[in-house]
């Protein structure tokens, strides 16, 4: 997997238009409930424009499907998670992912088994990365983390989660490094900004009360912008 790939996962990895928000208030996400949306994004990857739609749906016995899909001129990539919801407590049960740069393809699948509590990993994945990896209570996978972060922020909780994914478990810890003003649906919202370093790379959400996700998601690497989401509309 890139390190393109493995950032998006983190943010979203970590995604066109159904509703745009009018001018009267944004739902009321509950921070403990988890409610069915359907957000989107536009994207600029690499300089160059793109959009992405992010999904959540039950499935059924308290299980519920999180997805992305991001679609531009040089890239295709679609992710989902399926997850286990008890009350505020999710644990994830499988996630896949494909990713189409340019001519070159990758694709993967992840099992968690809480049973023998423990993740393996199959598909384009190297062998010291098909696991298992040991599975510990409240672990996320990366994909969780895009729903785990705003409802943390809203109740004032610690930014940090045991992150198994990617053949891996690392520790993820978020900081908040202040407020900021952003757009969405052309409404001004005053947004809690929040920042993880790694290295060269940092990524940063700006987090808006009242939304299930970030209202802004930017990767920035050697100082640059590598890929930046902006949310448009959520329903």
């Amino acid at each position: 997997m890139t390190r393109t790939r493995r950032g998006v996962r983190a943010l979203v990895t970590p995604l066109a238009l159904l509703l745009a928000l009018g001018a009267a208030a944004l739902p009321a996400w509950a921070a403990q409930a988890l409610k069915p949306f359907t957000a989107t994004y536009d994207v600029k990857y690499m300089g160059l424009n793109g959009k992405a739609t992010m999904v959540l749906a039950p499935t059924g016995d308290n299980a519920w499907k999180y997805s992305l899909d991001i679609d531009s001129a040089i890239a295709n990539l679609s992710q989902n998670t399926v997850f286990e919801a008890d009350g505020g407590r999710w644990r994830p049960l499988s996630n896949s992912d494909s990713t189409m740069l340019l001519i070159k393809k990758n694709a993967r699948h992840a099992s968690y088994d809480w049973n023998k509590r423990e993740a393996r990993w199959t598909g384009n994945v190297k062998r010291d990365r098909a696991g298992p990896v040991a599975l510990r209570d409240g672990d996320l996978d990366a994909m969780l983390l895009n729903l785990a972060i705003p409802r943390d922020v809203a109740a004032g909780q610690p930014l940090d989660y045991r992150m198994v994914d990617d053949g891996r478990a690392k520790q993820m810890r978020y900081k908040v490094v202040g407020k900021e003003t952003v757009k969405v649906g052309g409404q001004s919202r005053t947004a809690t900004k929040v920042s993880r370093v790694d290295d060269d790379k940092q990524q940063l959400l700006w987090i808006v009360p009242g939304l299930p996700v970030p209202a802004r998601i930017l990767q920035r690497k050697d100082g640059k912008d590598e890929m930046d989401l902006v949310l448009t509309s959520i329903q």
